[in-house]
This record gives structure tokens, C-alpha cells and sequence, in this order.
């Protein structure tokens, strides 16, 4: 079923028609038609299968046949996402479809003048996109009026949840008109997901477009059994030896992020990071980077895991595996997108043996191992004996090694 089948608007139908959309995904030829009728909707979709389009394109249809004049502090459409990345992401991509609709969209999140966001929703907003944190802070303010929002989506209500998210969203939702419609989109549907939707859906259109955390079939799996501290150096020696272009790589803190940094930076690999305290601009100019290929190497954390959409990105390397089973496959779906081949590449220590069980438990297959001489896991004084003797240049002090980095940047390059 292709797109000219639903007599949307014709500027939106204009504007997909730009976008080479021709043909509906699955999630899409399920939800658009009963969205657009006015149905609730609860709707498992994974990253990457044109949700977006799934829920966007009914509310747009929906705000364009019956146009209104906007009040001040007025939001006819709210979209709830969990965070900043993904909401710029939603802006950018909802806004592709809006370019001939010509109604006026607001993106709200941290890491961004609070001031001139109000000075934004004072006009109000067709459709208005925002996180949870950001939004409460507009509404205790009085910026925004949602008394008569006419629609709401919570897109990754999954991850909000994760996040603790939930109140926030209550507290949102509450101000909102019962008579409102309401799309829930999620990647899983665990208990948590289920009652949340039993509180705010009415007779919703249950809707599953894909198998339970699918995980893209070009996306090959492969686990690399290392001691924790050793993990850099495989790494820094992986980069060179398989002479990887474009590399996404996660840690479980931001820490570890911090510490992977300065360890690339130390063997000379150019690399940025992307989390929590990072600036929203720190951030975005990381991945716009990353993205045009001037970085080799993007350092981030869980807040990076859904959103990110880079074009012929091969490799993605979970650093440390996640703390949730089900967060394997959004992180690993950065990889091998538009059935492109890509490669999941995963360090393992003793302790995240388990973490591992897990993840493989929930995909439904062994992942390879790749036991790499030199990087055996063995007894903890073998390992100890074994380091002593070889001195690896990760185990040197910090501030040793934070001086040799900066000699290095000061050292005049030779023209």
C-alpha cells in the first residue's frame, strides 16, 4: 500500500513525495488509517521501522483539515519524547513533512535558553514537541496553555519510563483534556508500559509491527571476552588493525565515557562525546561531526541509543554491555539501518557474563566469541602478573597521562 492510497492533504503529500516515501512500512499501513479516524493507539514499533511518520502524519492530517487560530500559550498537538537528541530528531523530520503545511512547530528541551523557548510558546503552537522535564518547567511558568490540546503522543514511552519519566508524564497528561486522542508508541511492551497505557488509552487500537526486540538481520553479532581494564587498548588496537572509518562506541557511565576519551586521545584517535553533561549545542556539534565524518570515533552513552540515524554507519561496540537487555537492541540498531550490513561488536568481562545471558536470552541466539591472544580472560593474578610484566601504557597515572596529551597538542606540527 503505497502512500497516494490514503488522500492525505496535498501538501503533505507533496512533501512526502519529496521525501521519496512511496510505499508505508508495516507500523505505518497499521496506524495511520484508525490515527487518523480519531482512535487511541498503543503501538509496539521499533527503532527504525518509519514510526515517526506512523503517529506525525494523522496528527498533521488532522490539524490541517480543521484549522484554528492559535491563542497565545495554545498547543494543539504535544508530542512527549525522552530526550534532547530525539526531539531535535523529531523537529527535523516532522518539519520535513510540514515544509508546504506551513504550521507552526516548537521543539522544547534542556540545554537551551529557557527565555527564548517561552518567547516561542507565547505565540503558540500546532504542534509542539517536547521532553518531560522541559515541559513541566513551561507549565509551572504559565508559558503554555494545554487546556485545549487536541492531541498527544508519547513517542519511546518505554524509555521514559527507564528514565523515571513517569510522574512527570502524569503530571503533563493532567492538564490535558480527557477528550484528547492519544498515541503511544513504544519499542517494548513490558508490565510497566502496559499499565501506563491502561491509565491514559481509551479502547485504544493495539497495534505490533514487528517481532518482540527484532533485531536487524544484516547486523552481525560478535563478543570479545577482555578484562575491564584492559578493554581500552583493545580498542585503540581494533581501530588500527581493522582500520575502522566511522565508529560508534557505548559505556554504561559517564565516567567511563570520560576515561575512554582520554585513552583515545592518548593513542591519537580523534573522537567526541555525546551524554548527560555535555551541552545541548556540546552535543549536537558532536554528532553533526560525527556524522559528516570528521570524527572517527563518537563516545556516548545510553542517551545516544535511539534517535540516531548515520548513514552507513558499519560499526557500533558496546564498551560495557547495557544495563537492560532490551537497550542491546536500540543501541546496536544504530548500526546496519536501511538493510545496510553492520557489525555489533561487544567487550565482555567476567562480571557482565551475565548481562550477556540475558541479551542473548532476549534476541534468541549465541552471540560468536572472538578470544583474542594477548587479552585472555584468566585468574585475577595471572592477570595482575601478566600486566606487571608488560606495562601497558593504559595503567599509567592520570595526570602522567594528561600531561603527555597536553605536550602533544602544544608540540608545533612540522610543515
Amino acid at each position: 500500500m503505497n502512500f497516494a492510497a490514503l488522500d492525505l492533504h496535498p501538501a503533505i503529500q507533496s512533501a512526502l513525495d519529496e521525501c521519496g516515501y512511496s510505499e508505508m512500512t508495516p507500523i505505518q499501513r497499521q496506524a495511520i488509517v484508525p490515527a487518523r479516524r480519531g482512535r487511541d493507539i498503543l503501538a509496539n514499533a521499533q527503532t527504525g521501522t518509519g514510526k515517526t511518520a506512523a503517529f506525525s502524519l494523522p496528527v498533521l492530517q488532522q490539524l490541517a483539515d480543521k484549522p484554528k487560530e492559535l491563542e497565545s500559550g495554545q498547543v494543539r498537538a504535544l508530542i512527549l519524547t525522552p530526550t534532547r537528541e530525539l526531539a531535535q530528531q523529531l523537529f527535523d523530520t516532522i518539519g520535513r513533512y510540514n515544509q508546504h503545511l506551513g504550521l507552526r512547530m516548537v521543539a522544547v528541551y534542556g540545554g537551551v535558553n529557557l527565555d527564548t523557548q517561552m518567547k516561542k510558546l507565547r505565540r503558540g503552537a500546532d504542534l509542539l514537541i517536547a521532553t518531560p522535564g522541559r515541559m513541566l518547567e513551561h507549565i509551572n511558568a504559565c508559558n503554555v496553555n494545554l487546556g485545549t490540546t487536541e492531541f498527544v503522543v508519547l513517542d519511546e514511552a518505554d524509555r521514559m519510563l527507564d528514565m523515571g519519566f513517569v510522574t512527570d508524564v502524569m503530571s503533563i497528561l493532567d492538564v490535558t483534556p480527557k477528550s484528547r486522542q492519544t498515541l503511544l508508541f513504544s519499542a517494548t511492551l513490558s508490565d510497566s508500559v502496559h499499565k501506563l497505557s491502561n491509565k491514559i488509552l481509551t479502547r485504544p487500537e493495539k497495534i505490533k509491527a514487528a517481532r518482540h526486540n527484532t533485531i536487524a538481520d544484516t547486523i552481525e553479532h560478535v563478543v570479545y571476552p577482555v578484562e575491564e581494564q584492559r578493554k581500552a587498548d583493545l580498542f585503540a588496537e581494533l581501530i588500527k588493525e581493522e582500520n575502522w572509518f566511522q565508529v560508534l562506541v557505548f559505556t554504561s557511565t559517564k565516567a567511563q565515557a570520560n576515561e575512554l576519551m582520554m585513552d583515545l586521545k592518548y593513542d591519537g584517535i580523534e573522537a567526541v562525546l555525546c551524554h548527560g553533561d555535555k551541552s545541548q549545542g556540546a552535543r549536537r556539534r558532536a554528532v553533526a561531526d560525527f556524522k559528516a565524518g570528521k570524527i572517527q570515533v563518537l563516545v556516548a552513552t545510553e542517551v545516544a541509543a535511539r534517535g540516531l540515524d548515520i548513514q552507513g554507519l558499519e560499526q557500533v561496540v558496546n564498551y560495557n554491555l547495557p544495563y537492560l537487555a532490551e537497550d542491546y537492541v536500540h543501541r546496536v540498531g544504530r548500526a546496519g539501518r536501511a538493510g545496510m550490513a553492520g557489525k555489533a561488536i561487544s567487550f565482555v568481562s567476567r562480571e557482565e557474563e551475565q548481562a550477556l545471558a540475558s541479551i542473548e536470552k532476549l534476541i534468541g541466539s549465541q552471540i560468536r566469541r572472538v578470544f583474542r591472544k594477548g587479552y585472555e580472560v584468566g585468574s585475577r593474578d595471572g592477570l595482575r602478573k601478566r600486566i606487571h610484566k608488560k606495562g601497558p601504557k593504559r595503567r599509567i597515572n592520570k595526570a602522567t597521562r594528561t600531561q603527555t596529551i597536553a605536550k602533544k597538542a602544544a608540540k608545533p606540527k612540522k610543515r
